[in-house]
């Protein structure tokens, strides 16, 4: 890679530092985004290609129609379906291992793991519709696993946590007949739908494909979430730090990649195992460091403090440090190309789930019961690889940040122990010290600058006194480069600013890994609960954005936010759905008129930053709370007068 587009590929100084030093016969995602242009059949801004039958692939363009007769808005509309649906299934897989999980913890099969947070087993058992009162905390774990289970076969009826949306985004999604019956069959109706020659309604698929979606975002998700804090404990706010910076010359050096949190979490409980630390230092190491990258670096990082020390693009250039003695991967955004680049490198690649095996890598099959004995066999792989290390460079570079803030931890900062509650966060974007909340997810993508796009709207947004969400590779982002401390409220606007400077926390709260977006779904629930901001999502100040989305599973996230009443953006990349006008309607009037929400594609950073200022004033308008309210400090005399009214 020449000089010039090494300094364009990343914000990350980190990143740019072990690029500069790097073997340059090692290739990166970087090198083959420059090197490698993208398909101009399948590309959405060229023409749209159906390859769903042999006949094809068919490439269409304007007024043109496939073998079959499809026109583009079909084929358009039915490849985004199938996104949709590989995005949704990616996400409640998940939920379904951890439902599994949880019951086998439940009948005591999973080696070493317990029910660590038992107030929320029963909420969560309570909106399964299951009994609570008067019984053994196993038994209600037992029961809600297998009525979490039922959700994913379930054929009629309706997924059981729709009931925790407010009441008018029920109806709205009753009344449009998109309602999730069962998780998998939705799914696999997506698939049917598109299958050549079955739905041929652009309108009636694209309904189809939200209907998918919520059982992700509402379904699948929400399992996943729910019982990854029942087990391993809900989040609360802790400090830590992160990037390249925090792998170390004198430990031995274990990076956790992927999404699933399970073996993670373990091998992260035994970094100070008395003896396996004892064994570390038999092989000349200090100790153990257990770093993490992606959306399991988010799960370690909520609830032990553990480093993420870099979002999807930086996962080869980890291994480029040569400090790195093992990286084992479990699902979802693992490069293949990883295992390319340990060959020039010392580190072990380890998979360890089923659905992931990469040739070349050593893979140690993981099962719920046999946990711990799985943790320490692979520690003990990395231990006896520091020995190998060669030629280690790793960049000084971290950031301090404070994380893990659930939705629970944020109603318990804003009200205390005896009053959670989030009216102080209503009443500050009442009266407007808080103009809106804006979630700013997703992924990387080595088509454009490396955190970029992430961290330029973060910085405008809360400058203007917008509180800023976040999750996945976005939040990994902003962590990079500070705005995840406390201190970082120095950026934000003088409303925003006097509110975390009261409770203490920074202008952008990460909520967590992308499959904890369902926490967003139930904070603005319990938001409109609380009252004053209106009956509906679709009421709210609020807005989301995908700046540099790269996988079906943003598709998934986007799609599920829209129903749900919110305005998405996604930037970088386009949709592929753009060569169509007709499904662009479908998706932006369309949808806004049905469903209060829509999904945009805006290619310009300043539309975006406009675009999602425009729409929260004009709710803020709508909701007549745009205009500032001073604040009045009242004396005896106005105490009095307010008596008398």
């Amino acid at each position: 890679m020449k000089e010039k587009e090494k300094k364009m590929c990343s914000e990350d100084k980190a990143v740019l530092e072990v690029l500069e030093n790097i073997d340059q016969t090692v290739e990166t995602v970087f090198d083959r985004a420059q090197n490698m242009k993208c398909c101009p059949i399948g590309s959405s801004v060229s023409g749209i290609c159906c390859k769903n039958c042999a006949m094809g692939p068919c490439r269409i363009r304007d007024d043109k129609v496939g073998l079959c007769g499809a026109t583009l808005a079909t084929i358009a509309a039915r490849n985004l379906a199938r996104h949709i649906a590989v995005g949704a299934a990616a996400h409640s897989d998940h939920g379904r291992d951890m439902a599994m999980l949880l019951k086998e913890v439940a009948e005591g099969k999973a080696e070493g793991l317990r029910i660590k947070d038992e107030e929320k087993l029963l909420r969560f058992a309570r909106n399964l519709g299951i009994k609570t009162e008067d019984r053994e905390v196993k038994e209600i774990a037992l029961d809600a696993a297998n009525k979490a289970l039922a959700l994913f076969g379930q054929q009629e009826g309706e997924i059981d946590f729709i009931s925790l949306a407010p009441k008018k985004r029920q109806e709205i999604w009753r009344k449009n007949k998109i309602v999730p019956r069962g998780i998998d069959r939705e799914v696999v109706e997506t698939l049917h739908r598109t299958h050549m020659g079955v739905d041929q309604d652009p309108e009636n698929i694209l309904d189809h494909a939200l209907r998918n979606a919520l059982s992700d975002g509402w379904g699948g998700s929400m399992i996943g979430t729910e019982i990854t804090d029942i087990i391993f404990n809900t989040p609360e706010a802790l400090p830590a730090k992160t990037n390249l910076g925090m792998l170390s010359e004198k430990d031995v050096n274990l990076v956790v990649h992927g999404h699933e949190p399970t073996l993670s979490e373990v091998i992260a409980d035994l970094a100070d195992d008395k003896k396996l630390v004892e064994y570390a230092k038999s092989k000349g190491a200090q100790g153990i460091n257990v770093v993490g990258i992606c959306c399991t670096a988010n799960e370690v990082l909520m609830r032990q403090g553990v480093a993420p020390i870099g979002n999807f693009l930086s996962q080869e250039l980890a291994i480029m440090t040569g400090s790195v003695d093992a990286m084992v991967v479990d699902i979802q955004c693992i490069m293949q190309s990883l295992a390319e680049v340990v060959k020039k490198y010392h580190t072990k690649l380890i998979t360890s789930s089923p659905k992931c095996k990469i040739p070349g890598a050593t893979h140690v099959p993981f099962e719920d019961r046999k946990i711990y004995d799985t943790a320490r066999e692979i520690i003990k792989m990395a231990i006896d690889n520091y020995s190998n290390r060669k030629d280690v460079k790793i960049p000084n570079i971290t950031s301090d940040l404070v994380a893990g803030f659930s939705h629970e931890y944020i109603r318990y900062m804003l009200g205390g122990r005896f009053r959670q509650s989030l009216r102080p966060l209503n009443d500050g974007i009442i009266d407007g010290r808080i103009q809106g909340v804006v979630a700013i997810v997703g992924c990387n993508n080595a088509r454009h600058v490396q955190d970029k796009y992430h961290n330029y709207l973060t910085k405008e947004f809360i400058k203007r006194d917008y509180l800023v969400v976040q999750t996945g590779c976005g939040a990994i982002s902003s962590a990079k480069c500070g705005m995840l401390m406390p201190e970082a409220y120095e950026l934000a606007g003088d409303g925003l600013k006097s509110i975390c400077e009261a409770v203490g926390i920074p202008p952008v709260l990460h909520l967590g890994s992308c499959v904890d977006n369902s926490r967003i779904l139930t904070v603005v629930s319990e938001v409109l609960a609380e009252g004053g901001l209106g009956e509906d999502v679709s009421d709210l100040p609020a807005a989301g954005i995908a700046p540099e989305w790269m996988s079906e599973k943003a598709l998934s996230i986007g799609a599920y936010f829209a129903a749900s009443g919110v305005y998405v953006l996604f930037g970088g990349e386009p949709i592929p759905v753009i060569s169509s006008q007709e499904v662009v309607n479908i998706m932006t009037e369309g949808w806004d008129k049905k469903y209060g929400g829509k999904l945009e594609y805006v290619p310009d950073v300043e539309q975006i930053l406009e675009k999602v200022i425009n729409h929260i004033q004009a709710k803020r308008k709508a909701l007549k709370i745009d205009v500032k309210k001073e604040r009045v400090l009242f004396d005896m005399e106005a105490r009095r007068e307010l008596g008398n009214v």
